[in-house]
């Protein structure tokens, strides 16, 4: 691959996912395309682009192509502290709801995530006496392979990442091959759903009580993760949360949110109407 062939490939990935590749992951970029076009027979990366960008065909094989460009490595409680956040958030914000809280994982990869999410929910629930078991997990990816994943629930040892011994006894079951399946009282609770991160203006989410989007922003521009973080924050229902990658953005502020004090973390809360007039 050329200097402007991969110049070509990077503004394509961009401008359908907005995903940037520096030059720095060249050679991550040139493995990942080299990876399908040897499944395909294809030698010449110009002849690929012309083929992925033309017609009907080649919009089913980004859609293939997607799923090799995609990373989806992950694991359950990454970065625990984010996580403990969300769950000091619930227990303020459960005693007063009077409707079903709503949760979005943004980026969920193979799931680990959304899960996470759902044990700190059901544990919070406990902690403070509610049995009802009202709340929902939005949970999205661009990868259908990731989501497929997800749903199945099945995860090696080395997914269980910060789970402590007692929540993965509690929510996981061992199976004979070693592997972990997800409890279905946690399956229940996650709609897995394909979405790019680029049409998240037609998302039919919003009202939501969490949004959890972290080790996502990363790979995009510094203007385009300021513009997709102001369509979440308008996505948040009033003293709703939004969590995000410890440094994954330093130079946005939004008028709707205020951060949340905790140094451990990069989280906002959104202010109550009154509080946006004062």
């Amino acid at each position: 691959m050329d200097g402007q062939q991969f110049r070509q490939w990077q503004a394509l990935l961009e401008q359908r996912t907005g995903v940037c590749v520096s030059q720095q992951r060249q050679a991550y970029l040139q493995t990942s395309l080299g990876s399908r076009m040897r499944e395909l027979g294809i030698r010449d990366y110009q002849a690929y682009y012309e083929h992925v960008t033309q017609g009907i065909s080649g919009a089913l094989e980004w859609a293939a192509l997607i799923e090799w460009l995609t990373v989806r490595e992950t694991s359950f409680m990454r970065h625990r502290a984010s996580f403990d956040c969300v769950a000091q958030f619930l227990h303020q914000r459960l005693p007063g709801s009077a409707r079903p809280l709503q949760c979005w994982s943004v980026g969920c990869a193979s799931g680990e995530e959304a899960y996470s999410l759902a044990i700190i929910m059901e544990q919070a629930l406990a902690q403070v006496g509610q049995s009802r078991r009202d709340y929902g997990i939005w949970a999205t990816d661009i990868s259908q392979r990731a989501l497929d994943q997800a749903r199945l629930g099945r995860y090696c040892a080395r997914r269980l990442g910060g789970l402590n011994e007692a929540e993965a006894g509690q929510w996981l079951e061992q199976l004979q091959d070693g592997q972990y399946q997800v409890a279905p009282v946690l399956r229940d609770r996650v709609c897995f759903t394909r979405l790019n991160i680029l049409e998240l203006a037609q998302a039919p989410i919003r009202d939501l009580d969490i949004i959890f989007c972290q080790n996502l922003l990363i790979y995009f521009r510094r203007w385009r993760r300021r513009d997709l973080l102001n369509q979440l924050a308008m996505r948040l229902a009033p003293g709703g949360m939004l969590v995000i990658g410890p440094g994954e953005i330093m130079d946005w502020n939004n008028p709707l949110l205020e951060p949340v004090a905790d140094d451990r973390v990069q989280a906002y809360r959104r202010r109550s109407s009154m509080e946006c007039l004062e």
